[in-house]
């Protein structure tokens, strides 16, 4: 876990890509994700069907890719950082939930180039649009206390 926090930020040098491409790429992840949580399907097969069925022209493709990768490959990890946070186990999160908040823990601990707020907001945002009614709170709430303890400088 130590080490997943302290990683430095893999962000591209000298790329910066637009906040619309970035919120894209998160929600085409978090739809990517919950495909492969849902249907087992492998990451690839998942990569090749939305490279396949979006319009990839107005999306940070890079950052797409890193979650989808990433994400799968730190989940123990993840769960680590975000199971103190929670008042009930990961079983009890809607698959939509767990998903969000596990994207909100990679990008709060991996990419320090994201500002916590933005890692929040973006969270919510996405609970909003694909979560069950109230829980965006949820995740407002998880991700706030997670950006406390890994971005306490910041805050």
């Amino acid at each position: 876990m130590l080490a997943l926090v302290e990683s430095k930020s893999s962000a591209p040098k000298g790329k910066k890509m637009s906040p619309t491409a970035r919120r894209l790429a998160r929600r085409l992840a978090l739809q990517a994700l919950y495909q492969w949580q849902m249907a087992r399907a492998s990451l690839a097969t998942v990569e090749a069907e939305f490279r396949e069925d979006n319009d990839m022209k107005t999306v940070d493709q890079e950052y797409f890719c890193e979650l989808l990768h990433r994400i799968p490959a730190q989940l123990s990890q993840l769960d680590d950082l975000i199971t103190p946070h929670l008042d009930r186990t990961l079983k009890e999160l809607t698959p939509i939930e767990l998903t969000i908040l596990r994207m909100g823990a990679y990008e709060l601990a991996r990419r320090k180039d994201v500002p916590y707020k933005v890692v929040i907001n973006e969270g919510v945002n996405l609970t909003k649009a694909f979560g069950a009614t109230d829980g965006h709170k949820y995740v407002n709430g998880i991700l706030d206390k997670l950006a406390r303890e890994l971005r306490s400088n910041e805050i």
